[in-house]
């Protein structure tokens, strides 16, 4: 009997639609908020959301308070709460409490004391107007309906001359730079810097100066909350 070979083509063409059929599940099981159970997952670094990166868009400086929404795992967290000391405090913000957990347990072992932890939705932030010098998310907003209504109630609760820095990278839940500028510009922010490209890029905010009578109107209106 005859040996049949499979021919390269043939192989390479099962070889991509294998991973083709991978990355479609990859693709449509991707779920928001990111799951627990995938934790491992957000520990990779992704080009231009580096932490050199991050330093260089956010300047965490000593004696800060910032906010991160969607903290993860803690990658970013544990990398920027120390820059804030002495005297500052990183808060981090996220609904699923096993997140929250986990980046608290992380930052015990590693002796960082600066974090405090918040359980709630980022489209109704429990903190006071004017209370951070910055809000950062990376790799979150996508992962949130109503992006609007993030960037507004973090410009609500920015200090003067805060800024809020967004990354992005390309997944199911990525938000194309053009877009997210777009969003930004109708909450009354104006971008101050972008790094990187649309697929994966760092983009920082800033309120603009008539944004200011605006949110502080909506926050007299019963929007203010304790810090």
């Amino acid at each position: 009997m005859r040996e049949i070979v499979p021919h390269v083509g043939q192989t390479l063409a099962v070889g991509t639609a294998l991973m083709a059929a991978g990355g479609a599940f990859w693709w449509f099981s991707d779920r928001a908020p990111y799951p627990y159970a995938q934790r491992r997952l957000l520990d990779l670094p992704l080009p231009f959301l580096t932490s050199a990166c991050l330093d260089e868009v956010l300047g965490p400086k000593p004696g800060e308070r910032m906010l991160e929404i969607g903290p993860g795992t803690g990658l970013q967290s544990l990398h920027v709460a120390p820059q804030l000391e002495p005297g500052g405090r990183l808060d981090i913000l996220d609904i699923q409490q096993e997140m929250l957990d986990h980046v608290e347990g992380r930052a015990v072992q590693q002796g960082i004391t600066t974090i405090v932890p918040a359980r709630a939705d980022a489209r109704e932030l429990p903190y006071a107007d004017g209370l951070f010098d910055a809000v950062y998310l990376v790799t979150a907003l996508g992962e949130i309906p109503q992006q609007s209504d993030v960037l507004t109630e973090a410009a609500r609760v920015l200090a003067p001359g805060g800024r809020i820095v967004v990354g992005e990278f390309f997944d199911r839940h990525w938000i194309p730079f053009g877009r997210l500028h777009r969003i930004a510009d109708g909450c009354g922010l104006h971008l101050d810097r972008q790094k990187g490209t649309t697929l994966a890029y760092m983009a920082r905010f800033r309120r603009c100066q008539h944004a200011g009578l605006a949110l502080g109107g909506r926050a007299s209106l019963g929007w203010r909350r304790s810090a």
